[in-house]
């Protein structure tokens, strides 16, 4: 199995992190990432302002997120360029349990297709509409509402394939368009417990980040709050 972890070789507060995860993963390579700030390396994005689909996603995509999309994207070209069943892909801010990853993996291995897309996400927020299996203290499940952030997940080359021809045009974040199954017709499933975690805080912080006053605030968490109730609306059924 192949593993793919995403880094701006600029971040050098990350780089440890980064080598860390390409010593521990399987037959792991670091992948440049894109920069969302470059308008040269962002030249033939489609960019869109929340309303390709509903809902409309009612924020301005940042550079950050421009260049995550296109960083996930970049990856699934080449899991389908290779040939690849389906590899890992991570972002370099995971730290994983090295004894509870493996674990995973095993699981992975014996329900992974080309057609899957599996989460390993680090947090346990998600509600099963379906347990696939359970292994070791670990659940594969499908989940209703698909869980945001796209640090860590195991992605099929059919699954690939399927989400580059969705998003030639992109107006929204990676994470929030892959919650709308109904626009990728791609299933989202994700393992409960494998021991993920975020240690963006410890190395540089997150590279996604606005500031806004407490008006602007209110005013974006309502935004927020109106958009994911649209999303819980049409969840994923077993």
């Amino acid at each position: 199995m192949r593993s793919y972890i995403i880094h701006m070789s600029a971040s050098t507060a990350r780089r440890a992190n980064a080598e860390k995860l390409c010593n521990t993963l399987p037959e792991a390579e670091l992948i440049e990432a894109v920069d969302g700030r470059d308008p040269a390396q962002i030249r033939n994005v489609d960019l869109h302002s929340g309303n390709l689909y509903r809902p409309h996603y009612p924020f301005a995509l940042l550079p950050a997120e421009i260049g995550v999309f296109e960083s996930h994207r970049k990856i699934w070209r080449r899991i389908v360029d290779e040939g690849l069943d389906y590899a890992v892909i991570t972002e370099d801010d995971l730290e994983i349990a090295p004894d509870r990853f493996a674990a995973a993996l095993q699981l992975i291995k014996a329900h992974a297709a080309p057609e899957s897309y599996i989460r390993l996400p680090v947090k346990q927020r998600e509600s099963a509409v379906h347990v696939v299996a359970e292994q070791g203290g670990m659940q594969l499940v499908l989940p209703g509402v698909i869980g945001l952030q796209c640090i860590c997940q195991v992605v099929g080359r059919a699954a690939a394939q399927r989400l580059l021809s969705v998003t030639e045009r992109i107006d929204r974040p990676i994470d929030t368009l892959l919650q709308m199954h109904w626009i990728t017709g791609q299933p989202i499933h994700t393992i409960l417990g494998t021991g993920n975690q975020e240690v963006a805080a410890q190395i540089g912080g997150s590279t996604i980040q606005k500031k806004t006053r407490g008006g602007e605030k209110l005013m974006r968490e309502m935004k927020r709050g109106w958009y994911r109730a649209q999303v819980n609306f049409r969840p994923q059924r077993g």
